[in-house]
């Protein structure tokens, strides 16, 4: 079954990460998981830490972790402005893990009030992110 595609791009500060069609684009935004086809109504959300699938025009699956930045989708084109934008393949499982352990420590002697406890809470967030798109 042929499925219909898309134009997606995604850019990072650094690179443009993917730039071609798409079938399908799963991402996580502050409101949660959504999922982007072909035709899809003009559309924009902040993006929150979680993972992205792409399926491409070929139908292959792409897993990635993503943290942060804005989807819009608007004319039929979508495109993802992250803040951090990794493929599966280009993550360090080691670090990611060594990341998530670091993070759950420093949680365990904060107070949920305090502002560390929230950029700890977001640390541990991207490291799950980043294990779960890497497996």
């Amino acid at each position: 079954m042929n499925m219909t595609t898309f134009h997606l791009k995604i850019v990072t500060p650094d690179r443009l990460v993917y730039d071609g069609q798409a079938e399908r684009l799963v991402i996580r935004t502050v409101g949660g998981d959504v999922c982007i086809l072909a035709r899809h109504i003009d559309y924009a959300a902040p993006l929150d830490i979680g993972q992205a699938h792409i399926v491409d025009e070929e139908g292959k699956t792409r897993q990635a972790a993503c943290s942060g930045g804005m989807l819009t989708v608007y004319g039929g084109e979508a495109v993802v402005m992250a803040t951090t934008f990794e493929w599966a393949d280009e993550i360090d499982r080691e670090r990611a893990q060594q990341a998530q352990q670091a993070a759950e420590e420093k949680l365990k002697n904060l107070k949920r009030d305090d502002r560390e406890f929230m950029v700890a809470s977001a640390k541990l967030k991207r490291a799950i992110a980043r294990i779960g798109a890497s497996e």
